[in-house]
């Protein structure tokens, strides 16, 4: 499985990339606290994600980042979360790289061009399959 993970938070106008980027400094995935029943189900969904789940984000500049869920759900209140709105967060482990529009599966370009807030899924296997082998390659890089 595969998600997209904009980091954006209802409640703020900021702009994209800037969620992501807290995300990326300190190794986690997050999703504000919405409202009402919907809202509920949506933070249910996120803690209940396996480990090891992709996640595709997008820093402020329009770079893609790849990551991995890698542990429990927590709500999270330092400052710095508090200030991107993101309140519940789960640790994720991130490749030390970033890939440019070109180097993204076409299936993760289309859910990001589509705009949102929310953690979706991106239904592709061909995505799937190369998001898999991104990782692979990139993530045996580092241990080269």
């Amino acid at each position: 499985m595969i998600y997209r993970a904009p980091m954006r938070a209802r409640e703020l106008d900021l702009p994209p990339g800037t969620g992501a980027e807290y995300g990326l400094a300190c190794s986690v995935v997050g999703i504000g606290p919405g409202r009402g029943a919907k809202a509920a189900r949506m933070v249910h969904r996120f803690a209940t994600l396996p480990d090891g789940v992709f996640v595709w984000t997008r820093d402020r500049g329009g770079r893609f980042h790849l990551g991995r869920l890698a542990g429990e759900m927590r709500e999270a209140d330092s400052p710095e979360a508090l200030a991107v709105g993101l309140t519940h967060v789960r640790p994720a482990e991130w490749l030390d790289r970033s890939f440019d529009e070109t180097q993204v599966p076409p299936a993760v370009r289309r859910t990001f061009a589509r705009g949102g807030r929310n953690l979706q899924r991106t239904h592709d296997e061909n995505a799937e399959r190369a998001t898999a082998e991104l990782w692979r390659v990139s993530a045996g890089s580092r241990s080269t």
